[in-house]
């Protein structure tokens, strides 16, 4: 399907997401992604596709058989991370031969198998990497790519099939993804979010997510004069975080395990601040984090004054399990499309939230499957091209598959 050459064009799309923005989508420059997906939707002869006022871009593939069948939708995510530049994505291909692969000469910047052992398991790939300034975006502008590869190759071999419902949304790497998305004009009985990693993965649970803000109020006074009377709030930021438990961190954890993540710190003496998020697969384990926050305050304010420490926490989504739970034969159907191209299905645990985890509490049951992609958020991403197309292949099974379903 060369899906590589469509992801190269996407990439070239500079769309950031920001989160200190007020305006939907965050930044406009998503939008010019969003233009060019409608227009090139319809020229598949997706006649609906549209974007709205916030960004979000809708399309229907009307079915083309007699036979009722279920709705089926596939969404993916426009924006890209903070976490690096999105801007002169230097996108290239490069045959991996198991070496270290040469990024960017000028800086000796260098993709190597010592820093990412399963580097190993691509040999032979052809892998898509940047100059090692940047993002590469795979994350999701991949997912992108693969979904409009796979409505392109129905439509083009005629391919029998129900209606399919396309999706593209913004601002889904700062949690809002789903926050407009109009479910009901969507109109599917079930979706995918096409937004993970290597080939193979099927994700349908994430973790329950809360961010959290400790604000202090300190107490100035010359510090010739300052025993007994100072209250230095920098150094009860570090108090508080010192009283959370120190081996439930990003950096401690896997698979299930939860955490805590001091993602910002500022103060000086009379003020600071704090900004976490809060993780966890498990409700009651979810809770219990959350408390652990209210508790370090409690011990800080009874050590200092009333009012030291405020700390306010505001979930941000939750563990979709629960709601994929009754409909299960959304999983079973994806695993056997896997099964039918040769692709051994895998069951993980998201340590994060997709647009899916949102909708699926909105009333559209929506997991998540892979893209190929891998290193998201870092200049060291890398996606095979050649499980690209197998991506591809795969989202075009499930929706030819759909006919052999009752709706």
């Amino acid at each position: 399907m060369e899906t590589y050459n469509r992801f190269l064009k996407y990439v070239s799309f500079p769309t950031m997401s920001d989160e200190t923005s007020e305006t939907v989508p965050s930044t406009a420059k998503q939008k010019i992604l969003g233009e060019y997906l409608v227009s090139e939707l319809k020229a598949l002869g997706l006649d609906d596709a549209s974007m709205d006022s916030h960004g979000y871009v809708y399309a229907t593939l009307p079915k083309n058989c007699e036979k009722s069948c279920p709705t089926i939708g596939f969404i993916a995510h426009m924006d890209t991370s903070s976490a690096a530049s999105d801007e002169n994505i230097k996108a290239r291909l490069v045959k991996y031969t198991g070496e270290d692969v040469l990024l960017n000469e000028e800086k000796g910047i260098y993709l190597r198998g010592a820093d990412y052992p399963y580097l190993s398991n691509y040999i032979g790939h052809d892998l898509i990497v940047t100059d090692g300034t940047t993002l590469l975006g795979a994350d999701d502008k991949a997912g992108i790519a693969e979904i409009m590869s796979a409505v392109e190759y129905v439509i083009k071999n005629d391919i029998p099939h129900g209606d399919i419902k396309i999706g593209f949304t913004p601002d889904e790497e700062i949690g809002r993804g789903a926050d407009l998305f109009d479910v009901e004009r969507f109109a599917a009985d079930y979706a995918y979010t096409v937004d993970g990693g290597a080939l193979g993965e099927i994700e349908y649970e994430n973790f329950n997510a809360a961010s959290a803000l400790v604000e202090i109020v300190g107490l100035s006074i010359h510090p010739g004069t300052a025993k007994g009377k100072m209250i230095n709030a920098s150094h009860v930021a570090c108090e508080f975080d010192a009283l959370l438990p120190a081996d439930e961190l990003p950096e401690t954890t896997e698979g299930y395990e939860g955490f805590h993540h001091l993602i910002d710190i500022a103060g000086e003496t009379e003020k600071a601040t704090l900004t976490y998020i809060i993780r966890d697969h498990d409700e009651e384990k979810f809770a219990q984090k959350k408390q652990d926050f209210e508790k370090a305050a409690d011990i800080l304010n009874q050590k200092y004054t009333d009012g030291t420490v405020k700390v306010t926490i505001a979930d941000s989504y939750y563990n979709m399990k629960k709601m994929i739970e009754p409909c299960m034969y959304i999983i079973d159907r994806a695993k056997e499309a896997m099964t039918e191209l040769g692709i051994t299905p895998i069951a993980v645990p998201i340590r994060g939230g997709t647009d899916g985890a949102r909708l699926s509490y909105m009333g559209l049951p929506c997991p998540n499957l892979c893209t190929g992609g891998n290193n998201f958020h870092s200049r060291f991403e890398f996606i095979s091209a050649n499980d690209m197309d197998k991506i591809a292949s795969l989202l075009a099974r499930i929706m030819a598959d759909a006919v052999k379903y009752e709706k």
